[in-house]
């Protein structure tokens, strides 16, 4: 198990997660991915990119210079 960090902050949408979606081809199931972005949209973004391809989100933070998605690989 890995864990990822992508850095999107500065990018907008759709920036944030099309780096998520890089990340995941080379993440295997058991990785996490925690992506940094300061777009406000990533929230619900992260929450349809999980939904649409069985992952699950297990955290979204918001600090004051960025916001955290931490997304478990549980499906390839």
């Amino acid at each position: 198990m890995a864990k990822k960090v992508i850095d999107s902050r500065g990018s907008a949408c759709p920036g944030p997660i099309t780096d998520l979606a890089l990340a995941y081809r080379n993440a295997s199931i058991g990785d996490e991915i925690e992506l940094w972005s300061t777009d406000p949209g990533v929230k619900e973004d992260a929450k349809a990119w999980a939904q649409r391809t069985g992952n699950v989100i297990e955290s979204i933070t918001e600090l004051p210079d960025k916001i955290v998605v931490l997304i478990k690989i549980v499906k390839k």
